[in-house]
């Protein structure tokens, strides 16, 4: 059932978003990162990242893709490559029923959810996946951008480890001169476990300058900067003195906007 509804809601915000003058806006970026510090898999990546946001008349969409070079060197699997996705859509009770729902410091409520795709640690490709549904607001939060606060249940492909995930997604913008300084990000944190899926925090946020102002682009077209990547008990992974699974990776970036 929860898997139906997940479904209904990514057909339903991929496809009427982006049909006639129902999509309000939209940012498509591609990002190339260059890192080290990576725990279970190679130690240093390098990743390409094709991303794409929208807003439309019933809600939001976000998804992305990761396509991860490990460096020469191989993985468990014996793969040099591998990739990891997300798609996210969410349905806005506000935007819906065309009401003002905000109370207090919360602007809107919605309906999320998510599909998480990938190769598994095995090799073989859309060997993971997870559905996750439930529920998010927008929040309004002076210094930001925007300000994001998404709670899940998790039900993994072959039904195991059914967990819950809260997560919280941000962006604030610093002025500096004629460009200016950008934090973004996400956390992903499982805060419980079942015994098969082991829980675990995943804090991503990204530090970046608009470096192309300087060459004559629009704001917010071309970025520079570093991301921070930690992840405790990184897959559900226990961390153990035999087996390390506690991250700390940083990248350099480079992203552009389209």
């Amino acid at each position: 059932m929860k898997r139906t509804l997940l479904a209904a809601l990514l057909c339903t915000a991929t496809s009427l978003s982006f049909a006639g003058d129902i999509l309000q806006w939209q940012d498509n970026r591609i990002t190339g990162l260059y890192g080290s510090g990576f725990e279970v898999d190679p130690e240093t990546q390098e990743t390409l990242t094709l991303e794409h946001a929208d807003g439309w008349a019933w809600g939001d969409n976000y998804a992305f893709v990761d396509l991860i070079y490990y460096n020469g060197d191989e993985n468990s699997a014996g793969d040099k490559s591998s990739y990891y996705g997300e798609i996210s859509p969410r349905l806005s009770a506000g935007k819906i029923l065309k009401k003002d729902l905000s109370v207090a410091f919360v602007k809107d409520w919605l309906l999320a959810g998510c599909w998480e795709f990938g190769r598994d640690v095995a090799g073989e490709d859309f060997g993971y996946q997870a559905y996750l549904i439930g529920v998010g607001v927008d929040l309004d939060v002076p210094f930001f951008d925007y300000l994001q606060l998404n709670v899940y249940e998790r039900f993994p492909k072959d039904g195991d480890g059914q967990t819950v995930q809260i997560t919280p997604a941000w962006r604030f913008t610093i002025p500096a001169g004629k460009s200016s300084f950008v934090c973004d990000g996400f956390i992903d944190w499982v805060v419980n476990s079942d015994g098969v899926y082991e829980k675990n925090l995943h804090i991503c946020p990204q530090f970046k300058f608009d470096v192309g102002v300087f060459v004559g682009l629009s704001e917010n077209s071309l970025l520079a900067g570093v991301e921070y990547d930690y992840w405790k008990n990184k897959y559900g992974i226990e961390d153990s003195s035999g087996f390390k699974t506690d991250q700390n990776a940083i990248s350099g970036i480079v992203q552009y906007h389209f």
